[in-house]
């Protein structure tokens, strides 16, 4: 039997590429719910990332302590001792191969650990990443598209808007907490935005799953959609259980969890 079957059988995952350390270039406030944060370091040579709506983990020190790479221990990072380091995963952004800095955009709220510290860190502080994790292809015969997510999903929508041919009907939704979180997206001369606001209680999706589902989708239109993880899967039964969407014609992700 192969590594891989090996691999599966026992259920240990594939270990991920190795952190690369960067440090802090600069934070800027994209609007009062969105930060980004601009790393740079010698490591991210090599660096390739050549899809839209990719990944990278971003690796942060625990408050007053100094930044440690963790172990793959088959599963999981962990660091000595068995204790969880602050890993979060976001959508890479303007890598500057000649400067050597990458982007990362992170939705600032209140007990984030990533955004906490992201509000703290100055010019210098120390990070990793490691990556990059897939992303997305275009499909350039689409006849449609519809992309759609809350804010943590803006960077990748930005970037798949750019993507996706000049001539291909488009359609975005995007869902934010509060009016003012709304940032501009790149042009594209066939795009239509709606953006819908959470509901009072905050409940995530409660405003991006109705419009989901008011949207009419012409025939072979492609669907991106990615959010918190329980409303995505209220999106995923609906597109494909309700509309009978072909698995191949959407994908939907789960970028984070409400209450975690």
């Amino acid at each position: 039997m192969s590594d891989a079957g090996r691999r599966a059988l026992a259920g240990v995952r594939r270990e991920p590429p190795p952190f690369r350390t960067v440090a802090v270039m600069g934070v800027e406030a994209l609007s009062p719910h969105m930060l980004r944060i601009t790393l740079g370091g010698e490591e991210l040579a090599g660096l390739v990332v050549d899809e839209p709506a990719a990944s990278i983990r971003l690796l942060v020190p625990a408050p007053g302590q100094e930044l440690v790479i963790p172990t793959w221990n088959g599963n999981e990072f962990l660091l000595e001792g068995g204790a969880r380091p602050i890993i979060r995963t976001f959508t890479p952004l303007n890598l500057d191969m000649a400067a050597l800095t990458i982007d990362v955009d992170v939705v600032k709220h209140p007990g984030g650990a990533i955004s906490s510290w992201a509000a703290a860190a100055g010019a210098g502080a120390a990070a990793a990443i490691s990556g990059p994790g897939r992303g997305y292809t275009v499909d350039r015969e689409a006849p449609a598209y519809l992309l759609a997510g809350d804010e943590t999903a803006l960077p990748a929508i930005g970037q798949l808007i750019e993507a996706i041919p000049a001539a291909t009907a488009l359609h975005a939704i995007v869902e934010l907490a509060h009016p003012a979180a709304q940032l501009d997206l790149p042009a594209h001369p066939r795009l239509t935005t709606e953006w819908v606001i959470r509901s009072d209680a905050g409940i995530p999706g409660s405003g991006l799953v109705p419009a989901i589902q008011r949207v009419a989708l012409v025939e072979e239109a492609k669907v991106w959609v990615a959010g918190e993880a329980a409303a995505m899967h209220r999106v995923r039964r609906h597109l494909f259980d309700d509309r009978g969407l072909a698995r191949v014609d959407a994908t939907v992700r789960g970028y984070w969890k409400h209450g975690r």
